[in-house]
C-alpha cells in the first residue's frame, strides 16, 4: 500500500488534529506548572529541619519516581471513582485525571531539580542577606530564587518537553488529545502511515518551538562575564575619550 499525500496534507490541516495539538499543549502546560509548585514544595519540604516532613517528601518523591506514568494515569482514571464516589462526578474529566497522574509524576522529578538548584546559591549569600534584617521568606525569595531560576531552568525546559510527548499516554484514559485524534483515524481507514505522520508532524512542530523558546530564556537568564567594552562599544570609547591622558615620558627634574 503506498503512501497517500493526499490523505496526509488533509489531516495535517484538518481542525481535528488542531484541536488534538493544543489540547495536548494545554494539558502539558497545566501538568508542568503543577509539577514546579509540588517540587518547589518537595524541596523546601527536604531541608526542613523536621525528621518527619524531610521522611514525608522522600517517601513521595520515592513513590512517584518509581510508578511508570501510565500506571498513574490508569489509577487516576479507573481507579479513584472506584475508591470514592466524588469522582464519579461529571466534573472528573479525562483531562483533569490526566492533570492529576503528570503533574504528581512529574513533581518528583521537579523536587530534585530545585533541590539542587537551591544548594547551589552559596549559603554565605544568605547569611549576609540576613545579617542585613531580611525575614527567611525575603532571603528566599529575594536572594535565594532568582539565582537558583538561573540553574533550575534547563532541567525544567527539557522536563516540559518531555511532559509534551508524555501526554500522548492520556490516550489510554479516551482523552482527545493528538495521538488519541491519530488512532481515530486509523480505526476507521486503517491508513497507519498517513494519520500517525501527520501526528509526528505536529510534535516535530511544537518541540521545535520550545525548544527555540527555552534558547532564548536561558540566554536571557545566563550569568555573563563579557567586559564593558564588548557588551557596551560606545560607551567604552567615550569612557576612554573623557579619561586623562597617561604620560609615558618621563619629566626631567631640574638640577
Amino acid at each position: 500500500m503506498a503512501f497517500d499525500s493526499t490523505i496526509f496534507f488533509d489531516q495535517l490541516f484538518s481542525e481535528a488534529y488542531l484541536r488534538g495539538a493544543l489540547l495536548s499543549l494545554s494539558l502539558a502546560i497545566a501538568s508542568q506548572i503543577g509539577a514546579v509548585i509540588i517540587g518547589f514544595g518537595l524541596a523546601l519540604g527536604k531541608s526542613s529541619k523536621f525528621a518527619v516532613v524531610r521522611s514525608l517528601c522522600t517517601s513521595y518523591i520515592w513513590f512517584f519516581r518509581a510508578v511508570p506514568a501510565l500506571l498513574l494515569l490508569l489509577l487516576m482514571w479507573n481507579g479513584l471513582p472506584q475508591l470514592s464516589p466524588v469522582f464519579q462526578k461529571e466534573w472528573y474529566s479525562p483531562f483533569l485525571a490526566a492533570f492529576i497522574g503528570l503533574a504528581l509524576a512529574e513533581g518528583a522529578f521537579m523536587a530534585e531539580i530545585i533541590r539542587s538548584a537551591l544548594m547551589s546559591v552559596d549559603d554565605g549569600q544568605q547569611l549576609a542577606a540576613r545579617a542585613l534584617g531580611m525575614t527567611r521568606g525575603q532571603v528566599l525569595f529575594k536572594v535565594v530564587l532568582p539565582q537558583a531560576t538561573r540553574v533550575a531552568l534547563p532541567p525544567t525546559g527539557n522536563e516540559f518537553i518531555g511532559m509534551v510527548k508524555y501526554t500522548s499516554l492520556a490516550s489510554v484514559i479516551s482523552l482527545q488529545e493528538l495521538l488519541t485524534t491519530a488512532q481515530m483515524g486509523v480505526a476507521v481507514t486503517f491508513r497507519y502511515a498517513e494519520y500517525y505522520a501527520a501526528a509526528t508532524v505536529y510534535y516535530l512542530v511544537i518541540v521545535s518551538v520550545l525548544m527555540l523558546l527555552q534558547n532564548r530564556v536561558e540566554r536571557r537568564f545566563t550569568w555573563t562575564s563579557t567586559p564593558t567594552r564588548r557588551r557596551f562599544p560606545a560607551l567604552s570609547r567615550a569612557g576612554a575619550a573623557g579619561s586623562p591622558k597617561q604620560t609615558t615620558t618621563q619629566e626631567k627634574v631640574p638640577a
